[in-house]
């Protein structure tokens, strides 16, 4: 079987670590993290990454188009509670379709595993339309940053 490394997605060297700090209103009345928040804290993740190396979601619409999630899956591993200081990793996954995904590991201050997860995010133009090439733009980001 002949398999061409550029149709599979790969991890790429490009993360980054952000540190965010759980708030009350993330909370349950059981004093836990509510599971959907993860999610956002993976958001967290995503704009810490577009920030550092130049990509974010001001980009893609400065050159018309937006980037919705079609996909997010969240593993739970651990309890996080109101106060506790997390580090959400982010790693990009390099792919050669038209779209953006994401890889989360979430760690607690014991250095603990406490989540894992993954986004999938396509184009979309100003009408809706569904890329299946890589935009312009994303095209140069990913030469730029070494991905092509």
């Amino acid at each position: 079987m002949i398999r061409r490394k550029d149709i599979y997605n790969e991890v790429s060297n490009l993360s980054i670590s952000k540190e965010v700090r759980v708030r009350f209103n993330e909370t349950d009345a059981l004093g836990i993290v509510w599971h959907g928040n993860y999610l956002t804290y993976f958001e967290d993740g995503r704009e810490a990454f577009g920030r550092h190396y130049g990509i974010s979601y001001l980009d893609a619409l400065d050159n018309g188009y937006v980037t919705p999630i079609v996909s997010s899956n969240c593993s739970h591993k651990l309890t996080v509670k109101y106060g506790d200081v997390l580090r959400v990793e982010t790693a990009y996954i390099n792919t050669s379709a038209a779209k953006i995904i994401f890889r989360f590991k979430i760690f607690n201050q014991k250095d603990e595993l406490v989540c894992t997860g993954e986004t999938v995010q396509v184009f979309l133009d100003k009408e809706g339309n569904l890329s299946l090439q890589l935009p312009a733009f994303y095209e140069e980001w990913k030469k730029k940053v070494g991905l092509i």
